[in-house]
């Protein structure tokens, strides 16, 4: 490993350590309160006693591209739609490039076929923040009584290629499957990968 590469490996390492500091498994989620693409405020609280998928977003991310592009995301927010509330949040800031407002975001995700509950629009940053998300895709799954049962990375194959969907181990279906069967989440919190978010 060169020395460029150990230093971006050891930040990439403190940023996931201060992510998974602050919204921390087993401890109740940070509420918040925003925007949806039509402008209707979504509250987290709303959805207590539901089981709940946080999943950060930002369409210009190549590791968003990766789940989208396959087909993964959309078919897990389909797949576990009548039994889960998936939000997906962007803190995008609209200064940057990646930034796409509520008209266009609502385009893609039409020609991806995406179908979360909600999309949260967090150009503050505030919810992101709260829950010290880093990267996007971070993956948080809260429990209906409000606490964080997972937090980290979507699954195991830490690369921007869509074939790698098919060959890896899915974190957060393995998390949603065993509250389905009533079991304690294994692999409960582990380090994000993906772009860096682009906060204000």
């Amino acid at each position: 490993m060169t020395r460029y590469a150990l230093l971006a490996s050891t930040i990439a390492s403190l940023f996931a350590g201060a992510a998974l500091a602050a919204a921390t498994v087993g401890q109740v989620a940070p509420d918040f309160a925003a925007t949806d693409l039509a402008g209707k405020p979504v509250k987290l609280s709303d959805y207590r006693g539901k089981t709940v998928v946080l999943e950060w977003h930002n369409f210009g991310c190549p590791f968003v591209q990766k789940h989208y592009k396959s087909g993964n995301m959309q078919a897990l927010q389909k797949k576990y739609g009548a039994e889960v509330v998936w939000l997906a949040v962007n803190s995008t800031n609209a200064g940057h490039q990646d930034y796409q407002d509520p008209a266009a975001l609502t385009k893609a995700l039409s020609d991806f076929g995406a179908a979360p509950t909600r999309f949260v629009m967090d150009e503050p940053g505030k919810v992101g923040l709260a829950y010290g998300a880093k990267v996007t895709p971070h993956m948080y799954v809260i429990d209906p009584s409000g606490k964080v049962a997972y937090n980290g990375a979507i699954d195991d194959k830490r690369s921007t290629d869509p074939a790698d969907v098919k060959t890896s181990k899915n974190y957060v279906v393995a998390a949603l499957e065993e509250m389905k069967a009533g079991k304690p989440v294994s692999n409960a919190s582990n380090a994000p990968y993906g772009c860096t978010i682009k906060y204000k």
